[in-house]
């Protein structure tokens, strides 16, 4: 079981208060991200709820009972770092077994796990190196290795991808969905990337200056963001905003149009503009529009075939039945 409530939890370093009253519910076998810019608080919280932080205020339930005062090594949570946290001096099997032989588990029991563990990862082959000897998504593997044995109540994962390249990086989370499949438990992951927020999450937390902005699945929070700033970090690229005459059309202060959801023409369209910028990716392409009377720039995301030039007229027509409308206060209208 891994189901975690926060009620009413506070933070404050000193006289800043870093996370006001914040009541959040993660249900057991979830697959839960939290997700915002840079110092939105999302680590404060993950850190709150493996106790590495006092809180200010509030409770922390687990399973139903009350852990707010309870030792980060009793509260049935495994946490992994972004930096892996590796003894290099130690072999890959001494590293998976450590908190184990810190627990004084029996060397059966320990031999049992740590091949369980490796078997899950691909690293039954590399249980006999150390980790300088492994690739960094090796390593990476070998601390989720050792979070696993734990056979924890949920898992933590604090930026856990950001030191390696792209290419392993989606490998790494297409290994870590796969794992949350294969387990069922509850996992909380902490990412500034909404790409990575979006393709593993079940929910998504979007956080903002310690505030929860929005819970939801990932389709909840692209297609029905509740106010600006979620419309705005969930998508990419991002959301199109216009205000003015455009968004008075539409009754609203200010509308938004994902660059997805605008066709492109060379004869006509709603609107119309020169090209900026154009980056061919293969399958999509990018178009940076400006000289449209609505915004300094327009982003339009088209079929890789599409092929419009520096400086070229370009004409634009967005689907009426997903713009986005937001009132003086930039919550959703509708």
């Amino acid at each position: 079981m891994g189901r975690i409530q926060l009620k009413s939890v506070t933070k404050s370093f000193g006289d800043v208060q870093v996370i006001p009253p914040l009541d959040l519910t993660i249900e057991d076998g979830e697959f839960t991200v939290f997700v915002g810019p840079s110092g939105c608080g999302k680590s404060t919280l993950l850190r709150l709820i493996a106790g590495l932080e006092d809180m200010t205020s509030g409770t922390i339930d687990i399973d139903g009972s009350d852990a707010t005062d309870v030792p980060p090594a009793k509260r049935g949570l495994a946490m992994v770092f972004q930096s892996y946290a590796l003894y290099p001096h130690m072999t890959v099997r001494k590293n998976i077994a450590f908190p184990l032989r810190m627990a004084k588990l029996d060397q059966a029991e320990i031999d049992r796990r740590v091949e369980g563990a490796a078997s899950v990862l691909n690293l039954a082959d590399y249980l006999d190196r150390r980790p300088g000897q492994l690739s960094g998504g090796q390593r990476q593997r070998v601390a989720i290795g050792r979070a696993i044995v734990r056979e924890p109540a949920a898992f933590l994962f604090d930026e856990p991808l950001s030191n390696l390249d792209a290419a392993l990086r989606v490998g790494m989370r297409l290994e870590i969905s796969e794992l949350h499949e294969r387990l069922e438990t509850t996992m909380i992951y902490v990412t500034h990337d909404q790409v990575e927020a979006m393709t593993m999450a079940d929910k998504i937390v979007v956080l903002q200056a310690g505030v929860i902005e929005q819970v939801g699945s990932p389709l909840e929070l692209y297609r029905t963001p509740r106010n600006l700033f979620v419309a705005g970090f969930i998508g990419s690229p991002k959301m199109n905003f216009f205000e003015g005459e455009e968004a008075a059309k539409h009754n609203a202060h200010t509308i938004g149009i994902r660059p997805e959801h605008i066709a492109v023409s060379n004869t006509e369209g709603t609107w119309s503009g020169i090209v900026s910028v154009s980056e061919h990716l293969g399958s999509d392409t990018f178009f940076h529009v400006h000289e449209t009377g609505l915004a300094e720039t327009l982003t339009v995301r088209a079929d890789g075939e599409v092929d419009f030039r520096h400086g070229d007229r370009i004409h634009l027509t967005p689907r009426s039945d997903v713009i986005h409308r937001f009132d003086a206060q930039g919550l959703r209208i509708g």
